[in-house]
């Protein structure tokens, strides 16, 4: 799918391009190519000039040729989106590449993505948001920080959720892998937000290097970089927070475990001096009162049981049952 967005008035207008003669009168601030097929970069080759790499959203690119500008003036940027999914697919970080061209940028990617649909929605509606493409680059990046700070929020409210019900009620086995599966899905979700800021970070230091932002947007590159460090406060105390549930979990699930052992402990102590007396009086000597004394077996069933008694009265004195 190819689209094209030009600028009239201040607003953003989207144009959905099925043919390289409806490419031809345009004059696009972006281009964006969703899972392109390769008639589309011929489309893009033949109107710009520009030939798009067949593996340019390959995720096994060195760290190298990630950011870097060609002779001929193209900037190459490859940025992380973050896709928050659901509980089923989870969170997952999408490969974008970016080609900043003779005024135009061209994005690349496989999927449509929630910092994109948000970027067009506020592009039609607040009128001077874009004026170039650099623009609609760091408008990107400042949508994906805000999107990030918003499943940043998810984050919290799911743990408090968490919290409430390990903390505030009994903990069986049960429950503790429930919450043990909703810790770790946020924990997953709170990495791919930090790994996804700092890939923001870094594309945003390239830009600001390279000398192509004025001065009122480096301004706001600066801005987004505080706004994203401002981020890593609190991925750090998410990650501690989610280390004590963890912690907290794990102690409930091991003093759970321990009350077992604790009964079993408890049964076989107690039951080892009717055993012993029950293999005694089984061993059929003749000098054994069970031969000669009609009340041998009911005295030897009644010490059996005395046997039994005793060492559950006295765990029950001590506080150990």
């Amino acid at each position: 799918m190819l689209n094209v967005f030009t600028l009239a008035n201040g607003r953003l207008f989207q144009e959905e391009i099925e043919s390289a003669a409806g490419l031809a009168h345009v004059q696009p601030v972006w281009v964006d190519l969703e899972s392109p097929t390769p008639e589309e970069k011929g489309w893009i080759t033949g109107r710009f000039g520009l030939t798009i790499p067949e593996n340019i959203v390959d995720d096994d690119l060195e760290e190298s040729a990630r950011f870097y500008e060609e002779d001929n003036g193209e900037l190459h940027i490859r940025s992380d989106f973050l896709v928050e999914s659901g509980e089923e697919t989870g969170a997952r970080n999408v490969r974008v590449a970016f080609i900043l061209y003779r005024n135009v940028l061209f994005s690349i990617h496989d999927e449509d993505l929630p910092v994109f649909r948000l970027l067009r929605l506020r592009a039609r509606r607040i009128p001077a948001l874009i004026e170039d493409a650099k623009d609609v680059l760091l408008k990107l990046y400042d949508a994906d920080a805000e999107y990030s700070a918003d499943t940043l929020e998810g984050i919290y409210d799911n743990l408090e959720k968490v919290s409430a019900r390990v903390l505030k009620h009994e903990v069986d086995d049960r429950a503790a892998g429930e919450a043990l599966t909703a810790i770790a899905r946020e924990e997953d979700l709170n990495g791919r937000i930090r790994r996804n800021v700092m890939d923001t970070r870094r594309a945003l230091s390239f830009m600001m290097r390279s000398r192509l932002l004025n001065a009122e947007q480096f301004e706001e590159a600066r801005q987004i970089l505080r706004d994203i460090d401002s981020l890593d406060s609190h991925t750090a105390f998410l990650f501690d927070k989610i280390n004590f549930l963890m912690d907290a979990l794990v102690g409930f699930i091991n003093i759970n475990q321990n009350k077992i052992i604790k009964i079993f402990s408890v049964a076989s102590v107690a039951l080892l001096p009717p055993t012993l007396i029950a293999s005694i009086y089984g061993m059929n000597f003749k000098a054994m009162p069970e031969l000669d004394w009609s009340l041998g077996y009911p005295f030897a069933i009644a010490l059996m049981a005395v046997s039994v008694i005793t060492p559950f009265w006295y765990f029950r004195r001590k506080g150990w049952l």
